[in-house]
């Protein structure tokens, strides 16, 4: 069971740097653009402080952190330049030993906007279903 949990920890280390390599891909003139746009959204979910999908809800809560991201990430990997994508992995490798986390508040926002834009369609058509609006 020990072996285990080490495993799981060495596994998500090496998805929080895959995750800096592609925030800083993102960054990188090199990258092509619509590796530039997947990349900043699959690292700017991941940075969020705010989960599209909040984690105590049961299973739901980590499906995102358990399969969504990883895929993301595999994606994203791929259409990233072989030679851009080691220079962005040594960049983070430095990073993160350096204790630096990038964070992303645009992200955050995204996400707070797409939970109030739910709540208000919910609520619109929630009230003409049941006839409150007309």
């Amino acid at each position: 069971m020990k072996r285990f949990v080490q495993n799981i920890k060495r596994k998500v280390g090496e998805l929080n740097d895959e995750i800096y390599a592609l925030w800083l891909a993102y960054k990188d003139p090199r990258t092509p653009r619509y590796a530039k746009v997947f990349a900043a959204l699959v690292a700017g979910y991941a940075l969020s402080p705010i989960d599209l999908i909040p984690d105590p809800i049961p299973v739901l809560g980590y499906l995102d952190d358990a399969i969504l991201l990883p895929l993301g990430v595999i994606l994203a990997r791929r259409m990233i330049p072989d030679d851009v994508l080691y220079d962005c992995r040594e960049r983070a490798r430095e990073m993160a030993e350096r204790g630096e986390k990038p964070t992303s508040r645009v992200a955050a926002v995204v996400v707070v906007v797409l939970w109030i834009a739910t709540a208000v369609l919910i609520t619109f058509f929630g009230g003409r279903l049941l006839g409150i609006w007309s």
